[in-house]
């Protein structure tokens, strides 16, 4: 059996660890005998450890959240919260987790530092904002104001996830058909011709070179796979690649301006949600630096750090930068003219969740007619170059 511990020692540092023992009494005593005071112990759940440890979702989270808000702001403690959700949560990975930050809690930490403790599961956008919340006293309201952002989140990743699908689909699919075409039905046809001595068409001479390719290399073409997958993996380890591929990611044509317009997105409803929560003003760009995920965001939002470092304004740093429409930084402006930024933040986000929708919808409406139309392309000539030599054979005197 697993045990984590939580024990002071002789200088009166507070470490943590895990230990193996046959019960909790051995393990306590185990402790005991090297001097240690134990400040908490309890037994680590097997279902929520190891390879198969069931995953946490961004709904589970939201659910917990919610549910905290509530409790909270109906005036029960925060412990006595965390306990009433635990004894109801099914998914032994989060049961774990929630058990661990109780205990922390009960221990006299804090509620933000013991979630930092678990960054995989809470962002640090969510501890930054009770943070916040807790020099403040509005935690309930603080937890509702995340489960909404978190909700937010979840559903503009949805709705790209969702619209991205089908193309997807149908790009595997034209793959997968031209490669069972060129593999297995052409080169089966070959034989045929041969015996036949008929004079092959140029274009299905071509194919059967390719169908040839495929089969007698088939190994040339997996290590090339593996290779190219193995240098763009590498390339975003190092700042050139990183830099080159998010340079493609939003110059890229018709998906281009959707992935700015999603990268926008997120960072406003981030840095609004920080506004507004009471998160220092550089500690929110920090952020909106991190969720960017494009290189040349994360650096206009350090160069909006900067500025702001300088005593200037948010729409200083971004004003003249070609990746933020100048209608955008204008809005920014007037909220911060007005003392309104955060409310200003907030509806900004909303309508590039709305421009993020259209630019899916477009995106798409554009991208399924052409993968259609290549899909068509290929399949119709890999079937033409198959059917060429056939209707000549067919032909009387073929």
């Amino acid at each position: 059996m697993a045990f984590e511990y939580r024990v002071r020692d002789r200088n009166a540092q507070v470490t943590q660890g895990v230990l193996e023992a046959p019960s909790l009494d051995a393990a306590t005593q185990q402790l005991r005998r090297e001097g240690l005071v134990v400040l908490h112990i309890d037994e680590i759940d097997d279902d929520a450890t190891g390879l198969f440890a069931r995953r946490i979702t961004k709904s589970e989270i939201i659910y917990v959240t919610n549910q905290l808000a509530i409790m909270i702001d109906t005036g029960i403690t925060l412990p006595v919260a965390l306990q009433a959700i635990l004894e109801q949560e099914k998914n032994p990975s989060l049961r774990s987790v929630l058990k661990q930050v109780k205990n922390q809690v009960e221990a006299g930490e804090d509620f933000s530092d013991a979630l930092a403790d678990h960054p995989r599961v809470f962002s640090t956008i969510y501890v930054s904002l009770v943070k916040a919340s807790e020099s403040t006293g509005t935690l309930a309201m603080m937890l509702e104001r995340i489960a909404g952002y978190l909700r937010k989140e979840v559903e503009a990743r949805g709705k790209v996830r969702s619209a991205m699908a089908y193309p997807m689909v149908m790009m595997v699919m034209a793959i997968g058909v031209s490669i069972f075409l060129l593999t297995y039905i052409l080169p089966k046809f070959q034989p045929l011709f041969t015996r036949k001595g008929v004079d092959l068409p140029a274009p299905t001479a071509v194919m059967l070179a390719i169908s040839a390719a495929l089969t007698d290399y088939w190994y040339v073409w997996l290590t090339l796979a593996a290779l190219i997958i193995a240098a763009w993996i590498a390339s975003r380890r190092t700042e050139g690649g990183r830099r080159a591929l998010d340079w493609v990611r939003i110059n890229l044509p018709l998906v281009g301006n959707m992935t700015r317009k999603i990268i926008i997105s997120r960072s406003i409803r981030t840095l609004g949600a920080m506004v507004a929560g009471g998160v220092p003003l550089l500690d929110a760009i920090e952020l909106c630096r991190r969720v960017a995920g494009n290189y040349f965001y994360e650096q206009l939002w350090q160069h909006v750090a900067d500025q702001v470092t300088q005593g200037k304004r948010i729409h200083d740093g971004l004003e003249g930068s070609p990746l933020f429409p100048p209608t955008l930084v204008q809005m920014i402006a007037s909220g911060e003219e007005a003392g309104k930024l955060a409310k200003v933040l907030e509806r900004v986000g909303d309508y590039y969740d709305n421009e993020v929708e259209n630019s899916l919808k477009t995106v798409t409406s554009l991208i399924e007619p052409l993968l259609i139309g290549v899909m068509g392309i290929v399949v119709g000539g890999i079937g033409l170059a198959l059917m060429l030599p056939i209707f000549k054979l067919s032909q009387p005197g073929g």
